[in-house]
């Protein structure tokens, strides 16, 4: 009975699959978070590489963004499925072979880049004729 009580509370708290962001590990993603100061609520934006997901699509679902600030690294952990969450912008698809980018965390400069997704030039009804 206590199994299927918690399934039905985490059914109710995930976001419909429709509204939930495309994205994957090396995107850099811009996330749209809202945060309460005092009685004010705004929308502040964090812009970063996503190093990490965990817990694929449950209702315990988190992401791992990071950037860097003023040389220093600022990694943010948020869950997918929070209603604090107004939206998530890819900005650029990355291209990894790692499922974790922690090793990123020791990395610098030029040497902190994940490599952009290589878009096809050539439309695809052409290259199935030759």
């Amino acid at each position: 009975m206590k199994t299927s009580l918690i399934e039905y509370v985490e059914q109710k708290q995930k976001k419909p699959a429709e509204k939930l962001p495309k994205f994957n590990v090396g995107d850099t993603v811009r996330v749209h978070f809202r945060i309460v100061e005092g009685e004010k609520e705004r929308v502040q934006v964090f812009e970063g590489v996503v190093i990490a997901r965990k817990g694929r699509e449950s209702a315990n679902a988190t992401f791992t963004v990071r950037r860097v600030v003023y040389n220093e690294g600022v990694e943010r952990v948020f869950p997918l499925h929070s209603p604090r969450i107004e939206k998530v912008e890819v900005i650029r698809e990355g291209q990894v072979r790692r499922a974790k980018l922690y090793y990123l965390r020791e990395r610098m400069g030029k040497a902190a880049r994940v490599k952009a997704k290589q878009r096809s030039t050539k439309p695809e009804s052409a290259s199935a004729g030759e």
